[in-house]
Parts: structure tokens; sequence; C-alpha cells
């Protein structure tokens, strides 16, 4: 134990600028984080969620979704081991019969005990809860950290009005930093190649590309998100792929509609604190795609895909519900996505070990996801370590 403690000393000393990310492995506190889509959480379920390592209740009441520690305060038990709330305001520990207000933590009974003088005194830990465009947010935080409002924490035009949303998440069995560096990884194009997306859309898509002087744009103002924006249209992108001089393989170029309209390819893509990418006009020209690397444990995340299109009747929202059902869901999240996948857990292994960060063989076109690192580094707000699981 005392050799791994210095080796991971040593890799942190090595890697002084983004030494704050690479320890990060459970993610950053005082983030707001989504956990489930509005619609998997009935009036009155309660239901299991694990967030950056953290065990959690939900539950929705009137309404409003609320959210607690998963552990009751008194013998440390999970109170999700056998679910009982004799009201609806409240939840009871099976074991001994404390009894916490899913509002304010409060101890408010005990049934094995009447009169016991903690009750209303103690507390269990509570989390902030915020629902938006059809997502259920939590807030992890330090007691006494400052509340941030959901728009810092979320890409720019997310929560603009007109932004209709649609997706779906997914488990992923590997760490959330994998994730994040898949998603903003300029030359993992190549990887998707053969995805029926192509196709389906017939928009242009290269094997890779050379970034040149790009490295990308820091967006890091005061009142909103903080993130990278990677400018894809600034890059030239190249479209054969040459092994030993001959061309083995080939991307697909500019098309054309039917009215002789170019088709674009995806112009660029930023990643934003505390890990969720924007991707400008993709899976199509009119759509934005938002995507979430949730940290569940150090070797899982939560993989939330939405895809946003801006509707400004019932109908045209009524239209694109349906073709993300029929279209985008099978297509782009589960025949382009589905290949982000498989690369974070094919990279799971390596980066498991920490040393792994120093045995890396990064190039050049990969200085965007190292100033990622920079970024999350500088800018996030406490990290969540083992000690804070408890």
């Amino acid at each position: 134990m005392e050799e791994a403690g210095f080796v991971a000393e040593e890799i942190l000393r090595r890697v002084p600028k983004w030494r704050n990310y690479l320890a990060a492995k459970l993610g950053f506190r005082n983030h707001w984080y989504p956990v489930r889509f509005s619609r998997d959480i009935a009036e009155g379920q309660v239901i299991e969620v694990k967030l950056c390592g953290e065990d959690l209740l939900l539950k929705r009441i009137d309404g409003k979704v609320y959210a607690m520690k998963n552990k009751c305060i008194h013998r440390g038990v999970r109170l999700s081991a056998k679910i009982e709330c004799y009201t609806k305001s409240t939840i009871t520990c099976w074991y001994h019969g404390f009894t916490y207000k899913w509002d304010t933590g409060e101890l408010c009974d005990i049934i094995a005990v009447r009169n016991s003088p903690v009750i209303g005194k103690r507390r269990i830990k509570i989390y902030p809860v915020i629902e938006a465009k059809g997502l259920v947010f939590v807030f992890l935080g330090d007691t006494g950290a400052e509340l941030p409002p959901l728009s810092k924490d979320v890409p720019p035009s997310f929560l603009d009005d007109d932004m209709h949303i649609q997706g779906d998440s997914y488990l992923v069995r590997s760490n959330w930093r994998l994730g994040c560096e898949n998603g903003f990884d300029g030359l993992h194009v190549y990887i998707h190649r053969e995805s029926p997306l192509v196709p389906n859309t017939q928009r242009s898509l290269p094997l890779g590309h050379t970034s040149g002087d790009t490295v990308g744009e820091l967006v890091v103002s005061d009142d909103g998100p903080k993130g990278v924006f990677d400018a894809f249209a600034k890059h030239k992108a190249f479209y054969e792929g040459m092994v030993e001089g001959k061309v083995v393989v080939s991307g697909t170029k500019m098309h054309t509609t039917s009215e002789g309209e170019k088709l674009k390819r995806t112009t660029g893509a930023s990643i934003w604190l505390p890990g969720v990418m924007r991707v400008d006009g993709f899976p199509y020209s009119d759509l934005t795609q938002f995507e979430w690397y949730v940290p569940l444990t150090e070797d899982t995340h939560l993989y939330i895909i939405t895809i946003g299109k801006r509707c400004a009747t019932a109908d045209e929202r009524t239209e694109f519900e349906h073709d993300f059902r029929h279209r985008w869901k099978v297509v782009s999240l589960e025949g382009f996505n589905n290949q982000d996948v498989m690369a974070r857990e094919a990279m799971q292994p390596f980066y498991a070990r920490d040393t792994a960060w120093l045995e890396e063989g990064l190039i050049e076109e990969d200085l965007i996801i190292v100033k990622w690192r920079m970024l999350c580094h500088e800018h996030n707000r406490g990290l969540q370590q083992p000690k804070h699981i408890s």
C-alpha cells in the first residue's frame, strides 16, 4: 500500500498542470449532474442512484423530486434494502424505524423508540434537485457550499426556451474521464466510418484531420459555464487513409441534397465542466447533441445522450419526438455512439492504472484533450474523493 501511495504522489508531481484532473477518478464536487430522465421517476416512486461513488435515493412527491443519502444515520444500513414510506413525505429505516423527512432530512420519528431526545435534532444528508429539459439534476455539494445556477454547469443553448430535448442513457464500463476524452477526441472519427448514420444522413465524415495551430478556445467567463471549444471548420480534414503509400480506406466526402444544397459536416464541438459535451450540427445540420459522462464508480459512468432541436410549435416538437424514437435513437445513439462506448471500455484496462497517464503517447492533435484536462484542474469546484463517501 505504501508503494502504491508513492507511485500516485510521483504521478501527481509530474503532471502539475492537470493533477486535479488525474485525482478526480470519481468526478468533481459542488457541481450539478443529471442522474435520470424525468420520465424515469413516477409520482411516489423511490429509486436508487449512484453519483460520484455516493449512494442516493430519489422520490417524486407532488410532482417535485427530492434526493437524500441512502444510509441511515443510526447504524449505517442502506434504506433501499427495504423501502418503507408510511407517509408520502417521509421514509423509514426498515431496521429500527428511524424516520426522515424528504424535504429537510430531519429525523422526525423513531418507531422503535418513542420520545427520543434525538428526534428533531439530527438529520440525514439531502441534496438539491432541479428538473430541466426532461432531466433530473442533483447537486453533489459540500455542506455550506454555494449553490450555483444550473446554467453554469450545462452547455450554452441547452436551456434555451425553444430548445426541445430528447434522449436516452447507457451504462458504460469505463471511467468518466475516458468518456469525455473519447467524445472530444477529433481523431476518433475514424472509428465511425462504417456507422449507419453516415449513409442515413449522407453527410461528410472524414477519416481524421490535421489541427495545425488550432488548439481550442477556452471559455471561462464568471457568469456562465466553463469549457473548451474546438472549431472543426478550421481543421484540415482528409478522406483517404494511407498505409505504405496505398489508399486502404476512404471517408465520406460532402454530399448535396436533391435540390443541390450542400449538407454541412459537423462544424465544432465543445466540452464543459463538470463533464458534458455539445456537438453542433449533429447528428444533422439542424440538431445539436448534448451528452453527459456522469461518474458512477471509478470504472463506470452513466452516458446520457440527448439531441436538441429548436421547435417553435407543439406540432414541431411532436414531429421531432417521432424522429428521435424512430430515426436518431437507432442510427445515431445506437448506431454511432455505441462505437464510442466500445472505445471507452477498450481503454479502461489501460487507464485503470495511474501510471498509464504517464505512459500514453499523445500527439500534436491531442493537445485539445490536454487543454480540457488543464481547464478541469484549474476551474473545478472541488474533488470528489473516497473520503467523501461514508
